[in-house]
């Protein structure tokens, strides 16, 4: 994840964020053992070696963390509507860190959240295939005909999904509801309730349960555990290609 020079020097406690900018243009700072005057210029938290006056920047440690998503809350850094953040489960924790992913406004469930870009990157690309598992509950009760569509792959406007795991998991006759387990791979934007709309059962509430091999055993709406080193390095392994 990249970041502004000035912003990543004011974080390390070298100076404020003002003071960085002044330091940069001085001609004091070297990002990857190079003199960098521009104040537009980002790096690349954690792999790009920051310098100032010749000393470079501690490299601030690596986070891992689970988090048990609510509704109501966006996953985004910051909210020009005012809304609530993810940052706001994670205050205590002094490392800036950012989603692996997103879930939407209205989606609770299993988000993940580092400072590690390149953990990041290799969860999210497409190509490495990581799974995720969400239950939906829908309107009405569709037809296995109608879920082969999400199996085979959904037209969206976007382009044709690619295949999903689906079933029904329980059916609620006098509400006219349905609750669906569906897994899929992608991460397009809200990608699982648009699905749904086409095969015309739209979703009344969406929990994402598993990403990959992490569920959200022993973890509270609203609170969040830190990942253990092996399954750090088991979700890196997924990303190994």
């Amino acid at each position: 994840m990249q970041e502004r020079l000035q912003k990543i020097i004011s974080r390390a406690g070298v100076a404020s964020r003002r003071h960085a900018e002044e330091l940069i243009v001085a001609g004091r700072v070297k990002v990857n053992g190079k003199v960098v005057t521009e104040l537009g210029c980002k790096v690349e938290v954690g792999k790009d070696r920051v310098a100032v006056d010749g000393k470079l920047l501690a490299s601030e440690r690596k986070v891992y963390i689970l988090i048990h998503k609510p509704k109501g809350i966006v996953t985004t850094l910051d909210d020009p509507e005012g809304r609530r953040t993810v940052t706001e489960l994670v205050r205590d924790i002094p490392e800036r860190l950012y989603p692996v992913g997103r879930l939407d406004y209205n989606t609770e469930g299993l988000l993940i959240m580092t400072n590690d870009g390149d953990l990041t990157h290799a969860l999210t690309h497409p190509s490495h295939k990581v799974f995720k598992t969400y239950i939906a509950e829908i309107a009405g009760i569709p037809t296995e005909e109608k879920l082969d569509q999400i199996r085979i792959g959904i037209q969206l406007e976007d382009g044709v999904t690619a295949p999903a795991k689906v079933r029904i998991v329980a059916v609620d006759q006098a509400k006219n509801v349905a609750k669906i387990e569906i897994v899929i791979h992608e991460g397009r934007n809200r990608q699982v309730r648009r699905m749904f709309e086409v095969i015309g059962h739209p979703v009344n509430k969406l929990k994402r349960v598993q990403f990959a091999f992490l569920t959200l055993e022993g973890v509270r709406r609203g609170h969040y555990r830190r990942l253990l080193p092996e399954e750090v390095l088991a979700l890196k392994q997924l990303g190994v290609k």
